[in-house]
């Protein structure tokens, strides 16, 4: 009978009970008055066991919506999983089980990264007139010596000058810093934004005090950090070339005899490393002052010897990593820069260039100029496939990369160098090649 639903199981006990009391009054009129008292006993006692039925069908269904009612859910019905009429209700209490299982695992979730968070955060929750304490971290209360407390009043005898603060300002939203004094410690200053909000009829009125100092420190700590990072950068884009023709030059002097062509290359390379040292030198002395890209010191300089002094430094690379570079300007420039700055942009450029084609078969490079209304377009190439679309607005951002060992520096210096000339870099790529394009406006 488990099977069958409560309307069902109420009309069989009703035939029978309907039963006993026809066979009843057809015993008492047949003039059998035992069979009569027989049939009205049994009548008494389904009648009997129908108001037992219904008072405990209609008890288990106020338990149960009771327990629902009080988030109660420690429960276990499994039971009477196998009856047709409870199955519904049990359907409704196992749905609001889970969902109140899941509420509280949130909560859990959200009460751990609100007490781990280095910012002090402050909820009320305002009740007629009053604001009542909705939510207290653990850095508030650590941090400002604060106990747990369930009324503002008490909050305010406690914290008088953070208290007085939003209550002058009338628990409007502000962002606005603010001097609080803990014990007899020194005042120290705090960012506080406050911001109110109303969900569900209630509003709440959210605080969050983040401590100066502290911000002041993280922001220290990484400027030093990228300013690190830029140096590095520019250390390992010398010192690389620098290694590779040491290299060379050790295995050239190791020969017992010396050819023309060997003196001649032996001359290039200590001519180069001396000319990429003393722009290390220049560079991290810049940097030493500064911290910051020098202004140029813009001199007369001929296109192809720039050109030139930055394919003699980069061949060597080029030559381990297998790249094919062609030099596709065939004519003459003078341009007024500052010729060691831009060097170094085109060796980012090329070293960026350099890197993507690891993975390409095809290795090739090529760079190109043309001339048009006095503006000089310096043009690099390469056989790469580029970065994806989403990311092509995001390459110049500072220490923004896609390489695993990179620092997302080369080129946002190549174009702050290439702005600080009054010109501009810009970067296009298709289904066969990516191209960096430098214009600068003083081509003479």
């Amino acid at each position: 009978m488990r099977s069958l639903k409560l309307y069902q199981l109420l009309f069989i006990r009703l035939v029978f009970l309907m039963a006993a009391a026809g066979l009843g009054i057809y015993a008492l009129v047949g003039g059998l008055p035992y069979s009569a008292f027989f049939c009205f006993l049994v009548f008494l006692l389904l009648l009997a066991e129908l108001f037992s039925f219904l008072r405990n069908t209609y008890s288990f269904y106020d338990k149960t919506i009771s327990a629902i009612l009080s988030n109660d859910f420690s429960a276990d019905f499994s039971r009477h999983g196998d009856f047709e009429n409870y199955r519904s209700l049990f359907r409704l209490y196992n749905t609001l089980k889970d969902r109140q299982n899941e509420q509280v695992t949130k909560d859990l979730v959200y009460s751990s990264i609100l007490n781990n968070i280095e910012t002090g955060v402050l909820i009320l929750q305002k009740e007629g007139e009053e604001h009542n304490i909705f939510l207290m971290n653990e850095y508030f209360c650590n941090h400002f010596e604060v106990p747990r407390v369930s009324k503002w009043k008490y909050l305010k005898s406690q914290l008088p000058a953070l208290c007085n603060i939003i209550e002058e300002r009338g628990f409007e939203d502000m962002r606005t810093s603010v001097q609080i004094r803990m014990g007899s410690e020194e005042s120290q200053t705090f960012m506080l934004q406050t911001s109110k909000t109303v969900t569900y009829g209630k509003e709440y009125y959210i605080i969050l005090l983040d401590s100066i100092q502290k911000v002041v420190a993280k922001k220290e700590k990484d400027a030093w950090i990228n300013l690190m990072k830029v140096i590095s950068h520019e250390l390992m884009n010398s010192i690389t070339p620098i290694r590779s023709l040491t290299q060379n030059l050790s295995e050239l002097i190791q020969q017992e005899e010396l050819s023309k062509s060997d003196m001649e290359d032996i001359q290039q390379s200590v001519s180069t490393m001396l000319h990429r040292s003393d722009h290390l030198q220049s560079f991290i002395e810049s940097y030493r002052r500064l911290a910051m890209l020098p202004s140029p010191r813009k001199e007369r300089t001929e296109l192809a010897a720039l050109i030139n002094n930055v394919l003699s430094v980069m061949q060597p690379l080029f030559k381990n990593a297998g790249i094919s570079i062609t030099n596709g300007i065939n004519f003459n420039r003078l341009l007024d820069i500052d010729a060691l700055q831009i060097e170094q942009a085109l060796i980012n450029l090329l070293t960026n260039s350099m890197y993507a084609l690891e993975t390409v078969e095809s290795k090739q490079i090529s760079i190109d100029a043309e001339v048009k209304n006095e503006r000089l377009f310096i043009t690099i190439t390469d056989s790469g496939s580029g970065v994806d679309k989403e990311m092509e607005d995001k390459i110049f951002l500072p220490f923004f990369t896609t390489r695993k060992d990179g620092a997302g520096i080369g080129l946002t210096l190549s174009k702050n160098i290439i702005e600080a000339h009054g010109g501009y870099l810009s970067y296009s790529n298709d289904e066969d090649n990516t191209r960096f394009i430098i214009c600068l406006y003083n081509a003479l």
